[in-house]
């Protein structure tokens, strides 16, 4: 099992003949991602070659499910032309768009946000890596040989953390690592993954990442109180961060106590996430607790 993607998953690639956009498919379609047709207006009826195989090419989103079955986008497109690539996805009913684009206007971003909001689209990002099913499927930028398959749940605000956990607990793999974004308005939270690795069958650990500023961790620490019966680890980035300083590609921003690493942990530890200070201390507890899980299954 996996959240969201899995082996049968059918990827577009909205600007998949600019440059980002048909770098990012190869490494797509080489990890086993099944995409199936790409997005550029004006370009309908072309192809693209990967590995001596064509993609096509249509010029609307609408087109290509029609053509395709497609059910996942990933948007690889200029910020300016991005809130229209999201919207014309969320319209043409995509099950799932992945916005990989950042330095989006927060305006655009709560414009398509709450167009996906009565849709029947799930929306992940913006400024967000992407997510990654090991081994069934890969719609992003996430590198796809640091970590195989496993029975951990990953969900993390950093795109750049959630490469190094997976590296760290790349001796236990994955069974999908979502990066949400660090833009301040994003389609998929913490709660949205944390609730789907709760029902998956197939995760067993869940690893929750965040960063400083906004409440979005401590509102994710009530929730796991209240819903959550599968061990959780965190790591809050952000411990050394100094007051009143705006940091990070988030933009986020403490004050006094609000938003601080500390408030944060202090959040999930009451609500019994155990928490590291590091990545790597985050990684070391997630292996005491898979550790602990494998005892008492062969006890």
């Amino acid at each position: 099992m996996a959240i969201f993607i899995n082996e049968s998953s059918r990827v577009i690639v909205q600007g998949m003949t600019g440059r980002e956009g048909r770098k990012h498919t190869q490494r797509m379609i080489m990890s086993g991602t099944r995409v199936v047709g790409g997005v550029t207006p004006g370009k309908g009826g072309e192809s693209v070659l990967f590995e001596e195989d064509p993609v096509p090419v249509f010029g609307s989103v609408s087109e290509a499910i029609e053509a395709t079955q497609a059910n996942v986008s990933v948007v690889f497109v200029p910020p300016k032309f991005a809130k229209a690539a999201v919207l014309e996805a969320v319209e043409a009913g995509i099950e799932l768009c992945v916005v990989i684009t950042e330095g989006i206007p927060v305006r655009d971003s709560l414009e398509f946000h709450q167009a996906a909001k009565s849709s029947r689209t799930r929306v992940v990002g913006p400024n967000c890596p992407g997510l990654i099913s090991p081994g069934k499927s890969n719609v992003g930028i996430i590198p796809a040989h640091i970590a195989g398959a496993g029975r951990i749940g990953l969900v993390s605000k950093s795109g750049t953390l959630t490469y190094q956990m997976m590296f760290e607990l790349r001796d236990h793999g994955f069974s999908t690592a979502v990066g949400i974004g660090g833009d301040p308005v994003i389609g998929t939270s913490h709660i949205d993954c944390l609730q789907a690795f709760e029902e998956d069958p197939e995760t067993d650990v869940i690893v929750m990442i965040g960063e400083i500023g906004g409440d979005a961790e401590e509102r994710a620490a009530a929730y796991i109180k209240e819903n959550i019966t599968k061990p959780v680890i965190g790591y809050v980035a952000g411990f050394t961060a100094p007051t009143g300083k705006t940091m990070g590609h988030a933009g986020a921003i403490i004050t006094g106590s609000q938003g601080t690493a500390a408030a944060k942990k202090e959040a999930l530890e009451a609500a019994g996430v155990r928490v590291g200070e590091t990545p790597s201390q985050a990684a070391e507890l997630a292996r005491g607790v898979i550790a602990e899980l494998r005892h008492k299954q062969s006890a």
